[in-house]
């Protein structure tokens, strides 16, 4: 049976399988219709909606290395993401690494969503690589990983070379006042940084003034209309 429908899928018109394609989300198109078979890696090369894509959601789906690997290689071949929300879907340090050698120099990823991902220091060493050589990026969101105070020291030092990034949430990610060292000094050089949110970190009224700091220093990126949201921690 199987091997009649393998058949059927060599033969039927390109029409057809588009039919079939429309009705398939996003997350079953990239990980479970390629590499079936020549002709339909093919189809899908030229299929609209895969090649027009803009905004890839693949939130909540538990998206394995294998599976890393198949999103990397698509992304390799894509100029049209500009959105990539990834959010919730158990990627980690391992699956970080694969997606940041695929997005070094990418042209046209412009907001990065990975937060909910078990992200913690080794993640953050190959976040950092990626802040100082991607050109584009203007919205990396890292919410509730596990970077920690030794994974934002080299947060910190890729953002001393990046002049893209606008928006940065590491909001709940074990950052305590070591950490917001680092970040305030990265940010008296940074010129691009507007928002940063420091939001259910373990930050003192000490890691507070580092950042008040880093505020009346930076005159050009971080102005008195830019936003720099934490909550004291006792």
């Amino acid at each position: 049976m199987a091997e009649k429908n393998f058949r059927s899928l060599l033969t039927l018109p390109v029409e057809l399988v588009y039919r079939i394609l429309d009705k398939l989300d996003m997350f079953t198109l990239l990980f479970s219709m390629q590499n079936v078979c020549m002709r339909l890696d093919v189809i899908l090369r030229m299929y609209s909606r895969y090649q027009k894509i803009e905004t890839l959601k693949l939130l909540g789906n538990h998206i394995d290395l294998e599976k890393v690997k198949y999103l990397v290689k698509f992304l390799q071949n894509n100029n049209t993401i500009s959105q990539l929300k990834l959010g919730n879907s158990g990627i980690g340090d391992i699956g970080t690494q694969y997606l940041v050698k695929a997005l070094l120099h990418n042209k046209t990823l412009t907001h990065l969503d990975i937060r909910y991902n078990k992200i913690g220091l080794q993640g953050a060493k190959y976040l950092a690589n990626l802040l100082q050589h991607n050109t584009t990026l203007t919205t990396l969101y890292l919410g509730h990983n596990e970077i920690g105070d030794e994974g934002t020291q080299y947060l910190a030092a890729g953002l001393l070379k990046n002049s893209t990034l606008t928006n940065l949430n590491l909001w709940g990610n074990r950052i305590e006042n070591l950490g917001t060292k680092s970040l305030s000094i990265a940010l008296k050089h940074n010129r691009a940084l507007v928002t940063l949110d420091l939001r259910y970190n373990q930050i003192s009224d000490r890691g507070a003034r580092y950042l008040a700091d880093a505020l009346q220093y930076n005159t050009v990126g971080l102005t008195p209309r830019s936003t720099i949201l934490y909550m004291p921690y006792p």
